[in-house]
């Protein structure tokens, strides 16, 4: 497949990598031109291009940037055409966005829908709910016992398909987390979130989530971050998230 990825952090940058590994076609690009992303991006094949020319053409574009970032990107997708794939794996947290509020956003509307706004075009949800380290070392063949499972929201089958088949792809069993407008369901704080659950696992956690006490959840959990003199380690980081739902 042709596959665009717009930006170059810890997924975006992983994705590229599995991605040209696997032999698809990779174009990656972030905010600050092709010449400034790393050659460890792109040791497997992946281009550097810049952001209009990762979205052109494509069958699957990737949107991996901060969250309160995309309506800068938005105008890129004008002329992208409808059977593009868009895959969104942001998340809105307010403390990584430097508390900017996000109209909408503060008041409930799932995170993807209002990117799906930004953009004028559907998108599918996934990637979202899995850490760098996680996506990094984590990933094993199907029919692995006990391989983790990522979830993917969408309104169209067929987009939701592709993405699925991609996150297969990546090491991890997909979910159908099911309607976009349900994706709040694997949001920051929800108990699917990072917290690498099996594919039995993950359907009766996504049914658990609260959607009126996940934002109070998430801030506490921020709060308790900002309080640790060092990053927690990648087993840590899956226990707090697990244990805020116990």
């Amino acid at each position: 497949m042709r596959i665009g990825i717009l930006g170059t952090g810890a997924i975006g940058a992983e994705l590229a990598r599995v991605f040209s590994a696997g032999g698809h076609e990779v174009a990656v690009a972030n905010s600050r031109g092709p010449e400034t992303i790393d050659a460890d991006v792109l040791k497997f094949g992946a281009q550097a291009v810049t952001s209009a020319d990762a979205v052109q053409k494509k069958d699957v574009v990737i949107l991996s940037v901060p969250f309160f970032k995309v309506p800068d990107v938005a105008g890129l997708f004008a002329s992208v055409p409808s059977e593009t794939v868009v895959i969104d794996t942001t998340n809105y947290v307010p403390f990584r966005a430097w508390n900017v509020p996000v109209e909408g956003v503060g008041q409930g509307q799932a995170e993807s829908v209002w990117v799906a706004e930004q953009l004028g075009r559907p998108v599918v949800k996934a990637w979202n709910a899995v850490l760098e380290a996680t996506l990094k070392t984590r990933g094993v063949p199907a029919g692995t016992p006990g391989r983790i499972a990522l979830p993917v929201a969408a309104d169209s089958d067929e987009a939701r398909d592709v993405a699925m088949r991609l996150v297969d792809e990546t090491g991890f069993d997909p979910f159908d987390a099911g309607k976009l407008a349900d994706s709040w369901r694997q949001q920051p704080a929800t108990p699917v979130y990072c917290t690498e659950l099996t594919v039995d696992e993950l359907g009766p956690a996504l049914q658990a989530a609260d959607r009126e006490k996940t934002p109070a959840i998430r801030d506490r959990q921020l709060e308790y971050l900002g309080t640790l003199a060092s990053l927690p380690t990648r087993d840590e980081q899956v226990e707090l998230n697990r244990s805020l739902h116990r």
